[in-house]
């Protein structure tokens, strides 16, 4: 087959074509097979694909034999332009009258995309010889180092500096002392303590008045969040102590609480949420004044 294009398109051959293909209707490098079907010029139902693929991997074996060896890159290339090819003319064989279902039609958007890809390939082949062009041009380039003309030169104005040796080293030692890490003081913040146990006699007085009450009516009073969690906690050491029961008939509904325990007398409270937390670099530092 003749590897030029009658109607005068371009056809943008590689100077070294590497990979070639050796068909009854084509004779010529890979990449103007490629060109040919993607200008329609060839039908891709034409081409015998396993005769392709059983002479890259002659081409490939030659390459061995030879000690050139061959790149990954250029298998893989092969490999991906190769399944598109087959899905391509996979997708040719389609007959060509109506789409008779949504699967038709689906082939034929396959199709479509396949090609794309192809173009897609095409382009991204020329532009790679493109670079490579230019790439060759500008490394016979050179710049042209010459000192500034004697005319202009005399124009700079003389350069003073005011810093002797002395304050160069004490700029040094500022910027080459490694600094501390910074620290973000917290004093001033600061919010008013909730004492639990406190909030616990509340909770009670309330339970023994009201028998059983909604979670969302203990809290209906609070002043803050810190309350609502310190409430809460309450809540949790009370039905330790077994002094009341929960209830929630659905899920993510009102939480009813039941009194249980005594009608009179004292209920123990716990102290535990009331005492502040003491950070291990706290106990150090207090550990090192005591020394």
């Amino acid at each position: 087959m003749d590897t030029q294009l009658s109607n005068g398109d371009e056809v943008i051959t590689p100077e070294n074509p590497g990979f070639s293909v050796h068909l009854t209707n084509f004779d010529g490098p890979f990449d103007l097979l490629l060109q040919l079907i993607s200008r329609h010029k060839m039908d891709i139902t034409e081409v015998a694909l396993s005769a392709v693929t059983d002479e890259f991997i002659a081409f490939i074996r030659a390459l061995e034999i030879s000690g050139e060896g061959w790149r990954l890159d250029q298998a893989t290339e092969f490999l991906v332009i190769a399944a598109t090819l087959l899905d391509l003319k996979a997708a040719k064989l389609l007959p060509s009258g109506e789409v008779e279902d949504e699967e038709d039609l689906a082939l034929l958007e396959a199709r479509d995309l396949l090609f794309a890809r192809l173009l897609q390939y095409r382009a991204f082949k020329e532009i790679a010889a493109t670079f490579n062009q230019r790439i060759e041009a500008f490394d016979k380039t050179f710049a042209r180092v010459v000192s500034l003309d004697p005319a202009l030169a005399s124009l700079l104005p003389e350069v003073l500096i005011g810093v002797g040796a002395s304050r160069f080293a004490a700029i040094a030692e500022r910027v080459l002392t490694p600094k501390s890490a910074p620290v973000v003081a917290i004093e001033h913040l600061h919010s008013a303590l909730v004492s639990v146990s406190e909030e616990s006699k509340l909770v009670v007085e309330a339970l023994r008045k009201g028998r059983t009450m909604s979670f969302r009516s203990l809290i209906s009073d609070a002043s803050s969040t810190l309350v609502v969690v310190a409430r809460f906690l309450a809540l949790l050491d009370l039905y330790r102590q077994g002094a009341l029961r929960f209830n929630q008939v659905v899920a993510l509904g009102d939480l009813q609480i039941s009194w249980t325990g005594a009608e009179t007398g004292e209920i123990e409270t716990t102290d535990e949420f009331d005492v502040p937390v003491v950070l291990e670099d706290e106990k150090a530092d207090s550990k090192v004044d005591g020394e």
